[in-house]
């Protein structure tokens, strides 16, 4: 390996885990450093002197499940219909639903809070239900997707509704800007694995693509399909990515699944950004990949 691409390689290790492109193959010992500084305290409360944008519970019908369904609709503070807006789509974890996001996590005050702060620009919301068991009717625990179908209610069924309903009926009821460079898609846990697996496959629809904490069902990585591509057009995704996150805390147990990707996308020269902390699976840790991960998106 050259001098040049050996420095790159530590460049990328050592300073920032913002993982430039390279060209030669690379065998790399993950550095698990933390990557960024902690958020500010009070990063994700809701402040009263603060403008809050508007969480709405959204119907409507899948025609692609052939089922009625429902997902969360985040619209920020002056959100005006004279006004286009990217948008953010974010998916919850392994037995959750929509609410996950802003009930256990503070995802509504976290963009509230950086809006405020004009740290980032307004943007539009969107928290699907992951799990296409999932219906308006039937919200039952016991019902949900899990062990017992093989977790199919988070695989390609819910990877179609996705693309062929809830964005369209996004694009149709919101201002919006529809194109991939102002459409991001992200998840904690097992929407985190849903995200990889869908955003880069689907170049096309999204620019930005974020895993956090990623669960087994990351295509060839997790255990789960693993004769299914991470990134199956390599060229593309170096082309199209404006940004490719991976974020997982060293104590948590799924951590070698997003290590794993990491080397592998520093092996095929796609530029990332490693996010490593010391946190576990766990709301702290997806608070605060939310916060840094929107601060990278739809930059102007």
């Amino acid at each position: 390996m050259s001098n040049r691409y050996l420095f790159i390689s530590i460049v990328c290790m050592l300073a920032s885990h913002i993982c430039l492109a390279q060209t030669d193959k690379v065998s790399l010992q993950t550095d698990t450093t933390p990557t960024f500084p902690n958020p500010p305290a009070g990063f994700n409360v809701q402040h009263n002197n603060v403008p809050h944008g508007k969480l709405t519970a959204v119907q409507y019908d899948s025609r692609t499940l052939g089922k009625r369904r429902e997902m969360n609709v985040y619209t920020p503070p002056g959100y005006s219909a004279d006004r286009k807006y990217p948008v953010l789509y974010l998916l919850h974890g392994l037995g959750e639903d929509y609410r996950q996001w802003t009930e256990w996590c503070q995802a509504d005050n976290i963009i509230d809070n950086l809006v405020a702060a004009g740290k980032i620009q307004p943007v539009i919301m969107v928290f699907p239900n992951c799990d296409t068991r999932l219906t308006v009717t039937d919200t039952a625990r016991a019902n949900r997707s899990g062990r017992a179908d093989g977790f199919e209610g988070y695989g390609k069924p819910f990877e179609e509704d996705l693309l062929k309903d809830i964005i369209p009926y996004v694009d149709a009821h919101y201002s919006t800007i529809s194109d991939a460079k102002h459409r991001a898609l992200a998840g904690l846990s097992m929407g985190g694995g849903q995200s990889l697996n869908i955003g880069l496959h689907h170049l096309e629809t999204f620019a930005y693509v974020g895993g956090f904490s990623s669960a087994p069902n990351t295509n060839k990585f997790g255990g789960m399909y693993t004769d299914i591509p991470f990134v199956p057009d390599i060229n593309a995704a170096r082309e199209k990515l404006k940004l490719l996150w991976l974020g997982c805390g060293t104590k948590d147990g799924l951590f070698k699944i997003s290590e794993k990707a990491h080397q592998y996308l520093n092996e095929i020269g796609i530029r990332h950004i490693w996010n490593v902390d010391a946190n576990g699976h766990d709301n702290t840790e997806w608070d605060n990949n939310l916060y840094l991960f929107s601060q990278h998106i739809f930059k102007r």
